[in-house]
């Protein structure tokens, strides 16, 4: 059983020691390094070595690939990742010990209570992206925020940074509740769909969850709403938000748009706040521009700051991320897992004027692939040529009854690869000056595109 929120900070405090099981994923490798910035003493464990686990090996944290009993020994607290669940060695023995254990998202929460300005990004997609928007904006005007982010950004040359303002950026993940566990002045919604379906019931509950969230803000605080999403207006309904979209019905909202998305007005109460060149491309970017754009509006940041933050912004790391070229074609990898993100992407990339289009795609969990099976291979079939590999695991078994294969089978053309060196060979094979190479997925897919550009 988890220890009382409300117990959690007297664990985190300078010269205590916390444990962190998981440590290696994208909010835990952070929380790690930001909690030893307080004058902590952090160790972790991970069941796979990674460029994360090194990272924080490097950095002088102890890391201990697979977990085991005696790593939790002399521990004050232990921080678990979601997937961690009781019957992991380290929790079970934690649990036996009395040793108090915490969510990561508690952690987060507690870290955030600090600040007098919480930014919380939220959404079904776009998180990453908009959380990076806001970090560059916020920094470009001087505001040193504190940051989490679930990715990497070139800026901070990590997914985070440790600031000496009253702000803080923080990337907000719905999946077990867990942003229920923050302390927003400022939410933001991007979008609501029906997605972590292994943990919510349906729409509906994923909804449930959002408005939930959004009610967590203070009365003097900013609910940003995505004012285009019906389920993200139906999630909201009866509270006081402000919405940000391309309909001019929005209080931000966008006008004289290119045909790559990239330049636009930008419209807040009604007159032009900013204008816009975007360093990244399409429709769902403009988007998360607009959410970005209200934020700052509504803290006060002048529109040159906005315009040069979001001009330098290059995109967060894994989002349409440039590797190399192989062969005259270009290779690039993405995070998108879900079948909006795809689609979104894939909007993207059709305007760039690749002459073929090629997806290696790596599905993420069996749930997500069952669930959304349907949906998935609508937008792999319109690329020249989908790849399949593997389904990630992630967290769960192999006990849903769903493969890659079955979706290859049920996209013409394409070709199932089992393994990420047999996914890497067949792009070899396939490149052809002018293709776009995808490597697409929440996974590990992005090493078959480092194998093909090794292969030069």
């Amino acid at each position: 059983m988890n220890t009382p929120c409300a117990n959690i900070e007297q664990y985190l405090q300078p010269g205590k020691r916390a444990h962190l099981v998981g440590i290696g994923g994208v909010s835990m490798r952070p929380l790690g390094l930001v909690l030893r910035s307080m004058g902590m003493t952090i160790t972790g464990s991970d069941m796979n070595a990674s460029v994360s686990t090194d990272e924080l090996i490097e950095k002088g944290i102890q890391v201990s690939i697979g977990h085991k009993a005696e790593n939790i020994v002399g521990a004050d607290c232990v921080i678990r990742t979601a997937a961690a669940h009781n019957d992991n060695p380290e929790i079970a023995a934690a649990r036996a010990s009395g040793i108090p254990i915490f969510e990561r998202a508690q952690a987060w929460g507690c870290i955030m209570r600090a600040y007098k300005n919480a930014i919380c990004v939220s959404g079904t997609h776009g998180k990453t992206t908009t959380t990076s928007m806001l970090t560059h904006i916020f920094m470009e005007a001087g505001k040193d925020p504190t940051v989490m982010i679930g990715g990497f950004l070139a800026l901070l040359g990590a997914g985070h940074r440790v600031g000496n303002s009253d702000t803080i950026i923080m990337e907000s993940c719905e999946y077990c509740n867990s942003f229920l566990n923050f302390f927003p002045t400022a939410a933001v919604v991007l979008d609501i769909e029906a997605d972590h379906l292994d943990f919510f019931k349906d729409l509906e509950d994923v909804e449930h969850s959002f408005r939930a969230f959004a009610e967590l803000v203070p009365a003097d605080g900013l609910i940003a709403a995505n004012g285009d999403d019906p389920n993200t207006l139906d999630a909201l309904r009866g509270l006081s938000f402000k919405t940000f979209g391309f309909a001019e019905t929005n209080d931000v909202y966008g006008r004289n748009f290119s045909e790559d998305w990239c330049e636009f007005d930008v419209i807040c109460g009604g007159e032009t706040y900013c204008h816009l060149h975007l360093g990244t491309i399409g429709r769902h970017n403009a988007m998360n521009a607009l959410a970005a754009c209200l934020v700052a509006h509504e803290y006060g940041i002048e529109a040159a700051a906005v315009e040069k933050a979001l001009a330098d912004f290059r995109g967060a790391g894994r989002r349409l991320e440039k590797k190399g070229g192989y062969h005259g074609a270009d290779v690039y990898d993405d995070y998108a897992h879900h079948p909006g993100e795809l689609h979104a992407l894939l909007e993207a990339v059709r305007s760039m004027g690749y002459k073929r289009v090629i997806c290696a795609f790596q599905p993420h969990t069996y749930t997500r692939t069952k669930a959304l099976f349907s949906d998935f291979v609508r937008e792999l079939r319109t690329v020249d040529i989908a790849v399949l590999t593997d389904i990630y695991a992630a967290r769960e078994q192999d006990k849903y009854g769903v493969s890659s294969r079955d979706l290859a089978n049920e996209i013409p053309g394409s070709i199932y690869c089992p393994s990420l060196p047999e996914t890497a060979a067949c792009l070899a094979e396939l490149a052809q000056p002018g293709d776009i190479l995808l490597t697409v997925g929440a996974g590990d897919i992005y090493k078959a595109g480092e194998d093909l550009l090794r292969m030069k």
